[in-house]
C-alpha cells in the first residue's frame, strides 16, 4: 500500500540555527481557538517575512515535520521571520480537523499575525496537505508576494482528491518542487497543472526524490533558495 501524505518525514532534525536567529514559542488566536505556533526570528531590516504550512494532521503532519523546517530554514536563511504553526486539533492547537476547510481559515489567521506583527510583503510555503489548504488562503491575499508549494498532491490518495483550479487565477510568483518519484504528484499530472497556470511560475523535480524529499532535502532546500534570490530581490 503506498504511503500516506505526511505520514512519515515527521520529525525535526537537530541543526545549528542561523547566527542571531532565535525561536519564539507560542500561540496564536485562530477561528477554532488557539494554534500553537513557533516562530524563528529574522534579521533587522527583513524585505518579507514567511509563513510554512505543514502536512496532512490525520497522518502525522505537525510544523516539525523536515520538509517544513528545511523549507523555513531556507527562508530564514534570508533573513525573513518565519511563522510555523499546527493546524486546529494538532499538538498543542485546539479545535478538530475539519477536512481542509477549516484549514483554509487557520491559514488566514497565520497571514494575519504576520502582517500585524510584521507589516512586510508575505512569502508562503506549503507541503502536501500544507499547499493543497494553504495556497487557497495565500493566492488571493494581496499581503502575500509570492507562493511556494512543495510536493503538491495532485494524484488523490485514497477518498481525498485536492482542486487546484483555483491557481488559475493566481498572478503571483510561484514555485512547485516535488521529487520525481512523488508517488502523489505523478510528473505528467503535475507538469499538465503546472503548464495551466499563468506566469511567472517555475517547476522543479527533484531526481531519486519521493513526496517526502528523503535523503534529498538539501537539493529541497536549494531549489528554493535559488528561486527566492531572484523573486525576493524583485
Amino acid at each position: 500500500m503506498a504511503a500516506r501524505p505526511g505520514k512519515s518525514d515527521n520529525v525535526e532534525p537537530t541543526l545549528v540555527p542561523p547566527q542571531n536567529s532565535t525561536i519564539r514559542s507560542f500561540f496564536l488566536d485562530g477561528p477554532a481557538g488557539r494554534l500553537e505556533a513557533l516562530l524563528n526570528t529574522g534579521i533587522e531590516g527583513a524585505t518579507h517575512a514567511a509563513l510554512v504550512c505543514h502536512p496532512h494532521p490525520l497522518y502525522g503532519g505537525t510544523l516539525h515535520n523536515k520538509v517544513v523546517f528545511h523549507t523555513m530554514k531556507a527562508l530564514n536563511r534570508f533573513g525573513f521571520p518565519v511563522l510555523r504553526f499546527n493546524f486546529r486539533g494538532v499538538g498543542l492547537s485546539q479545535g478538530e480537523h475539519d477536512d481542509g476547510y477549516g484549514e483554509v481559515d487557520d491559514v488566514r489567521a497565520g497571514l494575519d499575525w504576520l502582517g500585524r506583527e510584521f507589516q512586510l510583503p508575505i512569502i508562503f510555503a506549503g507541503f502536501s496537505f500544507g499547499a493543497a489548504v494553504g495556497l487557497r488562503a495565500a493566492c488571493p491575499d494581496p499581503r502575500v508576494r509570492a507562493v511556494i508549494g512543495l510536493g503538491i498532491p495532485v494524484v488523490p490518495a485514497d477518498e481525498r482528491a485536492y482542486d487546484f483550479e483555483f491557481l488559475q487565477e493566481c498572478n503571483k510568483p510561484k514555485l512547485f518542487v516535488s521529487g520525481a518519484r512523488d508517488q502523489f504528484g505523478a510528473q505528467a499530472k503535475l507538469e499538465g497543472v503546472v503548464a495551466s497556470l499563468p506566469e511567472p511560475k517555475k517547476l522543479v523535480l527533484i531526481e531519486g526524490a519521493d513526496h517526502f524529499f528523503e535523503g534529498r532535502l538539501r537539493e529541497l532546500r536549494e531549489a528554493i533558495e535559488v528561486w527566492l534570490r531572484k523573486v525576493a530581490a524583485g
